[in-house]
């Protein structure tokens, strides 16, 4: 509800309710997106300042023009009357670009640009193999292609991303978005490796799981059915050879996206003013050497991280 009272509203002498609205228009686009939506139910000043392009051209990217411009259905596709109904579009439009290797959009909140890499933009071992990985489609997914995983021993997944293309003064976080397939096997007790590298720094990796059950699993300790005895035995005698690392309380696990997808974190970075390094991702599970199946990748989507 709008809140219109005069009362206590000068300050120091001047009445904030008789600046002008390009004033007031100025100090909302130092602001942030949440704050001055917030600021447009004190009065009706405030909300025509909150509505004007001067505000929301602030909160959209620098160079948003040149990436609209690289968008694969042409720059014209995405054309609106003001900053403000753009601004909430390439929130809630996640759009193609570079040949539809990536997607762009941004963070509502704080309006910091956040991408996603398709699978075929990333280097997936055995990937060009048609026994190990297909290539199919997906009416949920924004690509026209995604990967899936048919059996490999061998799962090693990275991409890479310029710091210069994401927003500056940010903590950015990157996610393995995937989904399973009904029949899904090899990530039901056996974790893999997510890890994230900035050139010039050191190597930072931890414990991730990529059955949706695990956190599940691990916390009753539930051995799953398996056709066949032997494999029955085999994950029991794992977890007696290898009872869980004290260090999985603090593994990653996947989590539902809002789009249907599933996403779980690979690792999280600060990306500094001025930095222009490649940041690579990697997700690998390579040194237990037991068949896997049943992923479908999407891709890895870098994304500011919610504090």
């Amino acid at each position: 509800m709008a809140v219109e009272s005069r009362n206590s509203s000068a300050v120091n002498g001047v009445d904030i309710y008789h600046l002008p609205e390009g004033c007031i228009a100025n100090v909302l686009s130092l602001t942030c997106p949440r704050d001055a939506s917030r600021l447009s139910l004190v009065a009706s000043v405030f909300r025509s300042a909150a509505e004007s392009d001067a505000v929301w051209d602030r909160f959209l990217p620098p160079d948003y023009r040149d990436i609209i411009s690289r968008s694969s259905n042409g720059q014209d596709s995405i054309v609106f009357g003001s900053k403000k109904e753009l601004y909430l579009y390439l929130c809630d439009h996640p759009f193609l670009i570079d040949g539809c290797t990536k997607s762009f959009s941004l963070e509502k909140r704080s309006g910091k640009k956040c991408y996603m890499l398709a699978a075929k933009s990333l280097a997936i071992v055995w990937a060009d193999t048609p026994r190990y990985w297909r290539w199919i489609s997906l009416p949920e997914s924004r690509f026209s292609e995604v990967a899936e995983l048919l059996d490999v021993c061998w799962f090693d997944i990275a991409g890479k991303i310029n710091t210069s293309m994401l927003s500056p003064d940010t903590n950015y976080a990157a996610y393995f978005v995937f989904t399973t397939k009904s029949r899904t096997y090899g990530f039901d007790h056996q974790s893999a490796e997510g890890a994230l590298r900035i050139s010039g720094h050191e190597r930072k990796s931890h414990t991730v799981f990529l059955d949706p059950e695990a956190a599940r699993r691990h916390m009753y300790q539930i051995v799953p059915r398996r056709v066949g005895l032997l494999n029955q035995m085999a994950n029991i005698l794992r977890l007696e050879v290898n009872p869980p690392l004290e260090n999985e309380a603090q593994a990653r696990y996947p989590q539902q996206r809002s789009d249907g997808w599933l996403e779980v974190e690979l690792g999280e970075f600060f990306v500094k003013r001025g930095q222009e390094v490649e940041l690579e991702m990697s997700l690998t599970e390579i040194k237990e050497g037991n068949w896997k199946s049943g992923l479908v990748v999407e891709g890895i989507e870098i994304r500011p991280k919610e504090d």
